[in-house]
């Protein structure tokens, strides 16, 4: 079984993802841990970014400058679309060669649409927060940024209906972990694959 995950940047996926990881046997694959893995291990994928975006992006290690680069693709559509672009192929790469394995898989991507990871799914979950302001606190907490820099995180993502409309199952984050279990124990796939 592969399940997608996404939503929104502080929509509660790793949340999701955790209880999936404990109370069913599943194993997570993060897509965005896969990113800044390939940042630092994979050369090619790093040189890439470096050839859209300038040496500018790195720090003076040579290693690059996370959060600057994340100024750059969240106040600019385009560059936000360039980088996607050249991420999209080495992910999909990666999450690929971890598919091989037989085992139960979720997919915790917040562009799994967008990279076009669903295909790869079972089926797909859109994890949805209900208040923007706990969405913006988790964001400014688990990236250490600004308030102001988590907004224009939020409104460069795709509206909340993007997800809905494209997914098999919506689990809504009221950030109350026991809600959350209870809405996925009522996704009928997950009652096959319980530890």
């Amino acid at each position: 079984m592969i399940i997608g995950i996404t939503g929104s940047s502080g929509a509660g996926k790793s949340t999701a993802c955790e209880i999936l990881s404990e109370k069913y046997d599943i194993e997570i694959i993060d897509a965005d841990k896969i990113a800044r893995k390939l940042t630092d291990t994979n050369k090619a994928y790093l040189n890439e970014i470096v050839s859209k975006f300038g040496e500018d992006i790195l720090l003076e290690d040579g290693t690059l400058n996370r959060r600057k680069l994340a100024n750059i693709i969240y106040t600019d559509r385009d560059k936000r679309h360039l980088l996607n672009s050249c991420t999209f192929k080495y992910i999909t790469n990666e999450v690929k060669e971890k598919l091989k394995e037989n085992k139960n898989f979720a997919i915790d991507a917040p562009l799994l649409i967008e990279c076009k990871l669903n295909r790869l799914c079972d089926i797909t979950i859109a994890v949805i927060a209900t208040n923007r302001r706990d969405q913006l606190n988790r964001i400014i907490k688990r990236d250490n940024i600004t308030e102001d820099e988590a907004n224009k995180r939020l409104n460069a993502q795709k509206p909340n209906k993007f997800y809905t409309s494209r997914c098999d199952y919506i689990i809504l984050n009221d950030d109350h972990i026991k809600q959350m279990e209870k809405q996925l124990e009522k996704i009928p796939e997950l009652n096959n694959i319980t530890k």
